[in-house]
């Protein structure tokens, strides 16, 4: 099968589209034939290798994992003996918990990865765009934000992947929302559903009169320290990017004070619980309360323009990555 392979760190030059071995499913695995996936954030961070947390988890001198992409939505091509989950041409999206894997062909994952079947209002493109985002903030609003009717909540990034599934989420909660993006993306944000939206071009929110219970910097562009003073009295400050200076507040805060900051693993969640997430998901896409939000989409073939882009740091949403769904390039799942 063709896939996207990194064997080290750098520009998106280092990515080489080549044929590697075909997967082949065990017992209790299933074969997908993966239609769409992304590039996210995360995937131009762990290709850089630019961060020194990055690199513990991917590789201190190389890549120790040659196929980025976690997120993909496919048809399930053949099943392993003992799946009970799914069936052969089940239309599905879902998350890699080993966080890669989804930039190729063909993908094998056990029938109890966070998988499940298409939300019946979304193809496959937007499904693909679902995994990622929502299993991010969804535990990090509810689980670590405790978020509650009539909090207040201001989201970081409100436009991005992260971002976009924050602000429905935070208003499917009960949330008052407010949102922090550029210019272009006012409306967008608007559309979600918050209730304020903060133009950061034009202004600073950390100099805003109004008190937050709930910041949540989905970008790492600000930090506890900048944001303490726009925090309740038992606010919380929540970011998805790890720097010694967010662990050290994390760890002075769990021991004093009443506001807090807290960085989540939130990759690193047991599979049983991103599982039973995926699924909270999509009920509620269905139920018309959440939708994913697609910036770009590019073929296969122009996965160096895809990280280019991304690379840039302001897509709206997610940018979608298709391949051809209907070719069958795996022998031992041709009847």
């Amino acid at each position: 099968m063709k896939a996207i392979v990194y064997t080290k760190y750098g520009p998106p030059d280092v990515l080489q589209i080549k044929e590697v071995e075909d997967p082949v499913p065990g017992d209790n695995e299933v074969l997908i034939k993966i239609c769409a996936t992304t590039v996210t954030a995360v995937d131009s961070i762990f290709r850089k290798g630019n961060s020194f947390f990055a690199r513990l988890a991917t590789g201190v001198i190389r890549p120790k994992i040659p196929i980025l992409g976690t997120e993909m939505a496919g048809k399930i091509e053949s099943v392993g003996k003992n799946v009970k989950l799914f069936k052969e041409g089940d239309k599905v999206f879902g998350d890699s918990s080993s966080g890669s894997g989804a930039h190729a062909e063909f993908i094998c994952l056990p029938q109890d990865e966070p998988l499940a079947t298409i939300p019946a209002n979304l193809n496959l493109e937007e499904a693909a765009a679902v995994p990622y985002g929502g299993l991010t903030a969804l535990p990090f609003l509810r689980d670590n934000g405790k978020i509650q009717p009539g909090k207040k909540v201001l989201i970081i990034g409100a436009s991005g992947s992260v971002g976009t599934f924050a602000i429905q989420l935070a208003k499917y909660f009960g949330g008052e929302v407010t949102g922090v993006c550029s210019t272009d993306n006012l409306e967008l944000v608007k559309s979600l559903g918050a209730d304020k939206v903060i133009d950061y071009t034009r202004e600073d929110f950390t100099q805003a009169s109004q008190i937050w219970d709930i910041i949540f910097d989905t970008v790492g562009k600000s930090s506890f320290s900048r944001c303490k003073k726009i925090l309740s009295r038992r606010g919380i400050y929540l970011t998805t990017y790890i720097t010694f200076s967010i662990l050290i507040q994390m760890l002075r805060t769990s021991m004093i004070g009443r506001r807090k900051a807290i960085i989540a693993f939130t990759g690193l969640r047991p599979v049983k619980e991103k599982s039973k997430d995926l699924i909270f998901l999509k009920k509620l896409i269905e139920s018309g309360k959440l939708k994913p939000v697609i910036d770009r989409r590019f073929p296969f073939e122009q996965i160096y323009d895809a990280y280019r882009y991304v690379d840039q740091g302001h897509k709206k949403g997610n940018v979608i990555i298709t391949l051809d769904c209907n070719s069958k390039t795996i022998e031992n799942v041709k009847k």
